[in-house]
């Protein structure tokens, strides 16, 4: 079984959101939490409340079963690149420089190794 999480519009580039995404990307649940605990970015903050919220998600389609007891991990972990704010800077000579303020679409699909009791085929 699988679950969704997507958090639209972080004001922070794609490329920077990407660097922590690749980290976790396939890990254990627990263990990417604790990754992103301890890693020093400010993507790591966004990435970790949408891990939780993902496993949340897995949690209350699984109709309140644990996500440790079925061993949930990052299926997929995408960054794509959001709307750009362009914002211009005075320049020498009265020109303008153009700024680009980037933000990013994330989305993270969380499932689970173990088969869970439904989907086994196996019950009588």
């Amino acid at each position: 079984m699988e679950a969704v999480a997507k958090l639209k519009n972080v004001p922070m580039s794609a490329r920077k959101m990407r660097l922590v995404a690749e980290i976790i990307r396939g890990k254990q649940v627990e263990e990417a939490i604790t990754i992103l605990r301890f890693t020093k970015k400010e993507a790591a903050d966004w990435l970790g409340k949408l891990v939780r919220s993902a496993v949340a998600n897995w949690e209350v389609k699984a109709g309140g079963e644990s996500a440790e007891d079925f061993e949930v991990y990052i299926k997929t972990a995408m960054v794509d690149g959001g709307s750009i704010m362009r914002r211009f800077r005075p320049a020498p000579h009265g020109r303008a420089h153009r700024i680009r303020k980037r933000s990013n679409h994330v989305t993270i699909v969380v499932a689970n190794r173990l088969p869970m009791g439904d989907e086994s085929g196996t019950g009588a």
